[in-house]
């Protein structure tokens, strides 16, 4: 059995976590990318603390934080799909253990529908179009 499916869809979920990393972390110093259209609201992210929190952070460095945790996750995610491909018939992965990136990819599809906007909806989709057909392949 070829992994090569696996490899290509976890590259593509590695890829996009870097890259949202990195806009994320160009945040981090200047907002530009991830804030809110009126600076109104970042002002008022900023100056609010999340109520279980107390003072140890703002709204505004959680969602920085939830951002770059997101990007770790994608990244971790897309690597070890990238190794699952690369060792698929060396490690005799079953057929289950094979559907579990396609699932993974299913959720990140309907969060990204639901949730975010279309560039990461197709990046997901194609992404997961991939592992799918890794899985149906195995």
């Amino acid at each position: 059995m070829n992994g090569q499916p696996f490899v290509v869809g976890g590259l593509l979920f590695a890829v996009m976590g870097i890259v949202h990393g990195v806009l994320t972390a160009a945040d981090v110093r200047r907002p530009t990318l991830f804030t809110p259209k009126d600076d109104a609201v970042r002002v008022a992210m900023t100056s609010t603390n999340i109520r279980f929190m107390r003072a140890r952070t703002s709204v505004w460095n959680a969602w920085l934080g939830f951002n770059l945790s997101h990007s770790l996750g994608l990244l971790v995610f897309g690597v070890a799909t990238v190794w699952l491909g690369l060792n698929v018939e060396r490690i005799q992965a079953s057929k289950a253990l094979l559907a579990m990136p396609s699932l993974v990819g299913l959720a990140y599809v309907f969060l990204a529908v639901r949730f975010w906007f279309y560039l990461p909806a197709i990046g997901a989709t194609v992404a997961t179009a991939c592992l799918v057909a890794g899985w149906w392949r195995a």
